[in-house]
C-alpha cells in the first residue's frame, strides 16, 4: 500500500542518520525491540520524544501479568483475557501473549529488572481486576514501570545503542514502492542534532505509546498525543478499534476542572483488599459482578459512573484505611506520596476517585509479527492493535504485550535481514520527496485544549449519538477553520512541537469519534447510553479506519466485502488467502492476517 501523500508541514530535514532499524519510542515495547534487534546484529537507532526514561511505562504501578505462579497456567490467563476483551479478542494473538509471556518476563529479569520477592526468593504476585489468580509481578511495591524502564534504559546504554532524545517524530518516509524508508523528526534543541532531520532505515518500529492527551483528564504523561497513530494514518496504514479507550476507574479526583495528567491509584490497591464506597460508606460494586470490586475495568468504571449519576456526586471513594500505615508505606509508597502531596492521607481517610482516560485498546492494525499494512512499518505496545485486548484490556496485560510483540517484531526483522544477506545492511532506501507545500494546515497550539474539552464532553466514559454527533461537528469546525485560514488568507500555524501535536490530536480524535459513532452498542469500554446492550449479532466485529488522500476518513467494518486484504502474507504460511486464523466463532479482521 502506498501512502496518502499527506505530510505535516515542516522544514526540510537538515541532517540525517542511516540504520537498519529505527525504533520510535522508549517504553517497554520500544526498548525491548531495540535491544533484541541490536542483539541480532542490526544497526539500530532509538528515537524518543523526551528522555529515554520518560513516557508511559515508568508510570505503570500495578505490574506485569504472566502465568508465573504455582498452579497458574497460560490457559487460565488466556481465559481471563478473553472475558475482559468482551468477545473481540483475537484468540491466536492472546494465545501467543500468554504462552510466550512467562519466558519474556524471565528474559526481562535477565536483562536486569528486579521484581519484589518473598523471603524465600520467590516472586511476590498480586491480583488485579479481571484476574482469577495472583499473577501480577511487581517492583518497588507500586513502582513496577519505573523499575522496568530503569533496567531497559541501563541495558540500552550499556550496549551503546544509538539514541536520539527529545525528538518528536513527524512522518514516515517511503520509497517508490511504498515501503517504509525511515522517518522525519524534530529534535528539540538538545544533544548532537537539532531541528528537523531524518533517520533512513528499511524497517521502522512504532512504539510511541498512547493518546490519552486527547481527553482533558488522563493518567497519561503530556507526551502521549497520539503521534504514532497519526503518523501511521498519514502513511496509509489502517487503524482498528480506536473507539475502545479504557478509562481507569480509580484515578485520584483533584476537582471537576482538573486537566492534564492525573495521579493513578493502582488496581493493585483493590487487589490487596481496598473497597469502593460512596459517601455513605456503602460498597456499591457488591452484587454487580462475581469479582465485585475486582471486576474488569470497564465494569468497575461503569459502576462508579452509575453511582455518581444516581447520587449527583463528582466522585466515589476508595477505602483502604484497614491496611494501616506499615502496609501503605511498604506496598504502595508511590500512591501514598501522591495522595499526601494533594492533602489526602489514605491511612486515615478514604481516597476520592473517579474514572479518567487511561489506555487505548485499539491502534495501528498489525498481524502476529507486528507488521502493519505498510510494508516495513511495524507497531507494538499501546500504539498497536494486535488483537490482544479486544474491547477492554485486562489489567497489567499492557507491559506483557509490549514485551512479547516487541520480541516478535525483532525476530521478524532479523529473519528478513538473514534472508536478504548483506543486501539488507547495504540497502539505503531512497525516500520519495515530500510535497513542497503542506497538504493541510497546522493547528494553532491553543486548539489542543479545545480538542480535549470536545472529546471529554462528547466521547468520554458516557457516549450517545447526540454527544458523538456534537463532538464530530465541533472537530470538523476546528478543521474547517484551519483550512479556510490557509486557503482564503494564506495563514497557518507556525511549524513547531505544539502545533504538530495539536494537529495529530485532531486527526486521532476524528478517527476515534468516527468509530464510536458507527458502533451502535455497548461493549467493553465503549459505553453508548442510547444503545445500552451488547449486540453480538451485529457488532461482534471490528471497525477499521484509514485516511484517504483527500483527508477524508474511510471507515469500514471487517465483514464489509469491498474492504480488501492488505496486510502482507506471512512468509512460509500454509494458510490460503482469506482463510481465518481463528475458529468460525471468533470475529476475524478483514484480511485475516494472511
Amino acid at each position: 500500500m502506498t501512502g496518502t501523500g499527506i505530510r505535516l508541514h515542516a522544514p526540510a530535514p537538515g541532517w540525517s542518520l542511516t540504520a537498519d532499524v529505527v525504533v520510535v519510542g522508549s517504553g517497554v515495547a520500544g526498548l525491548t525491540a531495540a535491544l533484541r534487534c541490536e542483539a541480532a546484529g542490526l544497526d539500530t537507532v532509538v528515537v524518543t520524544k523526551a528522555r529515554l526514561d520518560d513516557g508511559s511505562t515508568r508510570w505503570a504501578q500495578g505490574g506485569i501479568a504472566a502465568a508465573l505462579g504455582e498452579g497458574d497456567t497460560p490457559e487460565q490467563h488466556r481465559d481471563d483475557t478473553l472475558v475482559a476483551g468482551a468477545g473481540l479478542c483475537d484468540e491466536e494473538a492472546v494465545r501467543l501473549l500468554v504462552t510466550e509471556g512467562p519466558d519474556a518476563v524471565r528474559r526481562l529479569i535477565d536483562t536486569g529488572a528486579r521484581f519484589d520477592e518473598s523471603a524465600a526468593g520467590e516472586l511476590q504476585l498480586t491480583r488485579e481486576g479481571g484476574h482469577h489468580r495472583r499473577r501480577i509481578a511487581h517492583a518497588g511495591g507500586d513502582a513496577t514501570g519505573a523499575e522496568i524502564s530503569r533496567a531497559l534504559v541501563d541495558a540500552v546504554r550499556a550496549r551503546r545503542v544509538r539514541t536520539v532524545e527529545n525528538a518528536l517524530v513527524l512522518d514516515l518516509l517511503t520509497d517508490a514502492e511504498g515501503r517504509a524508508a525511515g522517518v522525519t523528526l524534530h529534535v528539540m534543541g538538545e544533544g548532537q542534532h537539532d531541528g528537523v532531520g531524518a533517520v533512513h532505515a528499511p524497517s521502522v518500529v512504532l512504539a510511541t505509546g498512547g493518546m490519552g492527551q486527547v481527553f482533558s483528564a488522563t493518567t497519561n504523561p503530556a507526551v502521549s498525543t497520539g503521534d504514532g497513530v497519526a503518523l501511521a494514518l498519514r502513511a496509509g496504514a489502517e487503524v482498528s478499534d480506536l473507539e475502545f479507550v479504557q478509562f481507569h476507574p480509580t484515578v485520584l479526583f483533584l476537582g471537576p476542572d482538573a486537566e492534564g495528567q492525573q495521579p493513578l491509584v493502582s488496581e493493585a490497591v483493590r487487589g490487596e483488599g481496598a473497597h469502593l464506597v460512596d459517601a455513605d460508606g456503602v460498597r456499591f460494586m457488591t452484587g454487580q459482578h462475581e469479582l465485585g470490586e475486582l471486576a474488569p475495568r470497564d465494569i468497575v468504571a461503569k459502576g462508579i459512573m452509575r453511582r455518581m449519576r444516581e447520587q449527583g456526586a463528582e466522585h466515589m471513594y476508595l477505602d483502604a484505611r484497614h491496611f494501616g500505615a506499615e502496609m501503605w508505606e511498604r506496598r504502595f509508597p508511590t500512591i501514598l506520596a501522591a495522595c499526601r502531596a494533594h492533602g489526602i492521607d489514605p491511612v486515615t481517610e478514604p481516597v476520592p476517585v473517579a474514572p479518567a482516560a487511561h489506555y487505548a485498546s485499539g491502534g495501528v492494525r498489525t498481524d502476529e509479527h507486528g507488521r502493519t499494512t505498510v510494508p516495513g512499518l511495524y507497531a507494538c505496545g499501546e500504539v498497536a492493535c494486535t488483537g490482544v485486548h479486544g474491547a477492554n484490556r485486562l489489567a497489567s496485560n499492557s507491559l506483557l504485550e509490549g514485551l512479547v510483540y516487541a520480541e516478535r517484531i525483532a525476530a521478524d526483522i532479523a529473519a528478513a535481514a538473514d534472508r536478504a544477506g548483506g543486501e539488507y545492511h547495504a540497502r539505503v532506501p531512497r525516500p520519495v520527496p515530500s510535497p513542497q507545500e503542506p497538504e493541510h494546515p497546522l493547528l494553532a497550539p491553543e486548539t489542543r485544549l479545545a480538542i480535549q474539552r470536545i472529546m471529554t464532553g462528547g466521547a468520554g466514559v458516557l457516549r450517545s449519538a447526540a454527544s458523538l454527533d456534537a463532538a464530530a461537528a465541533a472537530l470538523d469546525r476546528l478543521d474547517a477553520e484551519a483550512r479556510d485560514a490557509l486557503h482564503q488568507h494564506g495563514k497557518t500555524a507556525e511549524p513547531g512541537v505544539d502545533s504538530w501535536e495539536a494537529t495529530n490530536l485532531l486527526l486521532v480524535a476524528r478517527v476515534l469519534v468516527a468509530a464510536a459513532r458507527l458502533r451502535e452498542e455497548t461493549r467493553g469500554c465503549h459505553w453508548r447510553e442510547d444503545h445500552a446492550e451488547r449486540d453480538d449479532a451485529a457488532w461482534r466485529r471490528h471497525v477499521v479506519v484509514r485516511l484517504n488522500t483527500d483527508r477524508a476518513l474511510a471507515v469500514r467494518t471487517t465483514d464489509t466485502p469491498d474492504f480488501p486484504a492488505t496486510l502482507p502474507r506471512v512468509p512460509g504460511s500454509a494458510r490460503a488467502a482469506g482463510t481465518p486464523r481463528t475458529g468460525p466463532s471468533t470475529p476475524s479482521r478483514s484480511s485475516d492476517f494472511t
